[in-house]
């Protein structure tokens, strides 16, 4: 047989050539998938898996025990009105040094009526604020290595300011839409669904807990449990390794506040935890690549993209006015920082590191500092 120019083709030739072209190929195909596989780690996916497991676990139990607390909350805690609840918010999350598993316990408490929405509401908002000493925190423990202690503690006072600041403000944003409703009818259709199915999953394993445990004991089981869950979930993170040709990469975006509001958003969304995201501000200052008053938006954004998993509590829930008040807060806490940073960001700016400035310029500032934000929360329980 011969081809268009006369010559002679040969079938089985072509084939084997053909054979010989394409294994090349496929051996780097394979090599490719290999390499692939290699960088996948899956241990990491699979204390992924468990950390939400753990997770929706600790909602169920945590909502199965939530009437047994009640009449700590109540009584010992005197928790009946919105301020007792900011302050229990803000304490709770000192002591277990974060706010998430707060958050949720406060959800858990709604849901059993232990308090009512304005104040489950501001229990949240306690959380944050008592979720953001966390970083200050940090900063002192760099301290104690021998670090700059203005560098090392102004991220975390400017956290915890920028944020005590932009969630007071939507606190009384959010309690005005509260009080009107305009939130109640926007709901997650798939929420029932989602329950259904975790009840059949776990409904064995938390009737094994209220058989042994009074309903006080199966909270605190719910409590530890998801502290844990977010202690795995924050192993799950990938190693990051910080490099100045990395970092000088991307160093044109850190004077652009909305870009940096939007990385804030998400490094949050992807760790699912704001001490996480606000935390490696930290190092990150203490090495010189990043500067205090370039981060502001950053923090906002962290503090909205850090109710994700209360929302995931509240779908859990299957209670639709719970999933109104994190919406709410949300949705307050969006506005806030939008206003500031459209209207007036620079004002906003130079009152938050002036005011940082003034308490790490003496250690008579920095303990009246240190001492306001205990005894706030303190004072408030006491109304």
């Amino acid at each position: 047989m011969n081809d268009r120019d006369g010559k002679a083709s040969n079938p089985g030739l072509e084939k084997g050539f053909e054979k010989r072209m394409q294994a090349p190929v496929l051996s780097r195909s394979l090599r490719a998938l290999a390499g692939l596989l290699r960088r996948v780690q899956f241990a990491k996916i699979g204390l992924f898996i468990i950390s939400l497991f753990l997770f929706i676990l600790a909602i169920s139990l945590m909502k199965d025990g939530a009437r047994g607390v009640a009449p700590a909350v109540q009584g010992i805690f005197a928790v009946s009105n919105p301020a007792n609840s900011l302050g229990f918010g803000w304490l709770f999350a000192y002591t277990i040094m974060s706010g998430s598993p707060v958050a949720a316990a406060a959800l858990t408490f709604f849901d059993a009526g232990v308090v009512d929405k304005l104040g489950a509401f501001a229990m949240i908002t306690g959380s944050r604020l008592g979720a953001s000493f966390i970083v200050l925190f940090i900063g002192f423990i760099y301290v104690l290595r021998g670090r700059n202690r203005a560098t090392s503690l102004s991220m975390g006072l400017l956290s915890l300011t920028v944020t005590g600041t932009t969630y007071l403000l939507a606190f009384v944003v959010g309690a005005g839409l509260l009080k009107m409703g305009t939130l109640d009818r926007i709901q997650l259709e798939s929420g029932a669904l989602i329950t259904s199915v975790t009840d059949l999953i776990l409904d064995p394993i938390t009737d094994l807990f209220i058989r042994f445990l009074p309903g006080w004991g199966i909270f605190l089981v719910g409590l530890g449990i998801i502290i844990l869950s977010f202690n795995l979930f924050d192993r799950c993170l990938p190693q990051m390794s910080i490099k100045e040709s990395q970092v000088g990469q991307v160093s044109r975006w850190v004077y652009r506040p909305w870009a940096m509001f939007l990385l804030g958003s998400t490094v949050t969304l992807i760790s699912m935890s704001v001490s996480v995201s606000l935390s490696i501000l930290v190092p990150l200052s203490n090495r010189g690549f990043i500067r205090r008053e370039n981060v502001i938006p950053y923090i906002m954004g962290a503090n909205i993209a850090t109710f994700i998993d209360t929302l995931l509590a509240a779908v859990l829930l299957n209670n639709p006015a719970a999933f109104t008040v994190v919406l709410v807060e949300m949705l307050s806490i969006t506005l806030i920082s939008i206003i500031i940073l459209v209207a007036s960001y620079h004002r906003f700016e130079k009152l938050m590191l002036d005011f940082v400035e003034w308490v790490t310029a003496s250690n008579r500032n920095l303990a009246i500092f240190m001492f306001t934000i205990l005894v706030i929360p303190i004072l408030l329980m006491l109304v």
